[in-house]
């Protein structure tokens, strides 16, 4: 049985976000309207202030996953558990705290952004 994939980015511009967590790439609309697959919990369809707070528009490249437990570079992106989708190589930008404590509540691990 196969995973159900994450929302295809519907256009490639200024209007892209990156969750925070898991580095899942769509449009503000697509978090806004149905949240993020890998991280239902953070519920940004229900609360449009947490889709600014989980997500970032300030990422580094692009990689489209179709089977993300036999990628070897999803599993080297820590992101092979994660639903089919398109994802960035890499955030800059923290969880903020307040985010982090629902991943803890939820006993769903985030791993912050190394530092340059």
């Amino acid at each position: 049985m196969a995973i159900a994939p994450a929302q295809i980015p519907t256009s490639f511009g200024h209007e892209l976000r990156a969750c925070l967590r898991c580095r899942l790439v769509k449009t503000y609309d697509q978090f806004r309207e149905s949240g993020c697959e890998n991280c239902q919990f953070f519920k940004m369809e229900e609360d449009h202030e947490r889709v600014v707070d989980c997500t970032t528009p300030n990422f580094n490249g692009i990689i489209s996953v179709m089977d993300p437990s036999r990628s070897w570079a999803a599993r080297w992106l820590r992101i092979g558990k994660f639903v089919p989708g398109v994802y960035t190589l890499a955030v800059s930008e923290a969880l903020p705290e307040e985010m982090q404590a629902i991943c803890e509540d939820e006993r769903v691990q985030y791993i912050p952004p190394k530092r340059l």
